[in-house]
């Protein structure tokens, strides 16, 4: 016997119009995910990969724009989200978030409440939507899972990231210890 889909679909009206009270409220396809406000180790190793990243785009500034926390991607009607970093060409860079389609990198820097979301959910999403290079920072194993949309499984990184903004740019790169260490708890 087939049940039901019973599950409540939002729609991105819907979460726009909920009042602030610290939670983030993202949707795929009109799934609802609440993921409340981070924790310090997460918010360490955020503004950590800003840094990095803000360094190394800094030559690139007619090239890409990043953006972190609270910054959103509207996709539709029933996918909207918040990655904690990503960065965008510059020609999306028009005062509105609706321009911002083509994510180059999305970051998320996972957390018991929203590994669920960041590894299953939000990357299907992410891949379906032809972002390049996807980064899952997991702080509590000291790794990264990144992914691009046609793979299979992520490659699992322990030692460094790198990543480049366009293919003839020089590669970033971010070793992993720095980014891991002294975090609190």
């Amino acid at each position: 016997m087939v049940m039901p889909d019973t599950a409540r679909r939002y729609t991105l009206e819907e979460v726009l119009a909920f009042p602030e009270d610290g939670n983030r409220y993202e949707l795929v396809d009109g799934e609802l995910l609440v993921t409340p406000a981070p924790a310090q180790p997460h918010e360490i190793v955020l503004v950590r990969l800003v840094g990095y990243l803000h360094e190394y785009l800094a030559p690139f500034a007619a090239v890409a724009q990043m953006f972190f926390s609270r910054g959103d991607v509207i996709w539709g009607p029933e996918e909207y989200v918040q990655p904690d970093l990503f960065v965008v060409p510059r020609s999306e860079v028009t005062g509105d978030w609706r321009d911002c389609q083509h994510l180059l990198l999305s970051v998320e820097v996972v957390s018991p409440s929203s590994a669920r979301g960041d590894r299953f959910k939000k990357r299907r999403l992410y891949q379906r939507r032809g972002v390049g290079t996807y980064w899952i920072v997991d702080a509590d194993a000291q790794l990264v899972e990144v992914w691009h949309p046609q793979d299979e499984r992520p490659e699992i990184v322990t030692d460094a990231l790198r990543w480049r903004v366009t293919p003839d740019a020089p590669e970033l790169r971010i070793e992993l210890s720095p980014l891991f260490a002294n975090l609190p708890g």
